[in-house]
Parts: C-alpha cells; sequence; structure tokens
C-alpha cells in the first residue's frame, strides 16, 4: 500500500472540486481509519409533507428508484425538481402527464 499523500491548500472550492475530480481520495485519506461523525446541531432544511398517491403510482416509483438504487423518497424529490425546473423555464409540459393529475389542456 502506497502512503498517504497530505491533502494540498485550495484557493477556492472550484479548484478543489477539480483537483478531486482527477484524484483518487484513497491516496489521500486512509478510510479505514475514518470515523462517524453525527452533526446534531444542524436543523434540517426541509419540511415533512403528506402525500395520498395511488398505490399503482407508488410501486412504480419504488420500482424506478430500485433501479436507480435511491430511496424512492429522494427520486420523488428530482422528479419534482425537474419539473418546477421546466414549468419555470417555460419548456412545454408532456400533455399526458398533466392529463394524468386533471389538468385541461387549453382551448386553442
Amino acid at each position: 500500500m502506497k502512503p498517504i499523500q497530505k491533502i494540498p491548500q485550495f484557493k477556492t472550492e472550484d479548484e478543489e472540486r477539480k483537483f478531486w475530480l482527477s484524484h483518487d481520495s484513497t491516496e489521500y485519506v486512509d478510510w479505514k481509519k475514518t470515523k462517524k461523525v453525527t452533526l446534531a446541531n444542524l436543523k434540517p432544511s426541509v419540511k415533512t409533507i403528506s402525500l395520498r398517491l395511488p398505490e399503482s403510482m407508488l410501486e412504480e416509483l419504488k420500482v424506478l428508484a430500485n433501479k436507480r438504487d435511491v430511496p424512492y423518497q429522494s427520486l420523488v424529490k428530482v422528479f419534482l425538481s425537474d419539473r418546477i425546473d421546466q414549468e419555470l423555464t417555460g419548456k412545454r409540459a408532456h400533455s399526458k402527464s398533466l392529463q394524468r393529475i386533471g389538468h385541461k389542456p387549453a382551448s386553442r
């Protein structure tokens, strides 16, 4: 095993980001000696909500999440974030998705 190298000092986060994109952390950190840290004083910046979904939709979400190896709640957040971005940037939404949530297309 190679000796652990010293992590360089970075002037900016961008400089550090570029460094880690091209370097292997195992050359700089002995991960076997690390300890788990709990940051108990951090306040969550999220709000818990209750959302009722058809069981079939929930099962489909779980299947999709399982394929991506992520929790289904995280996948829902990604889907919502993507859709919000689409709506805010003015990209047209897929009409089938709108109809599924009860939106009627505007008359032309």
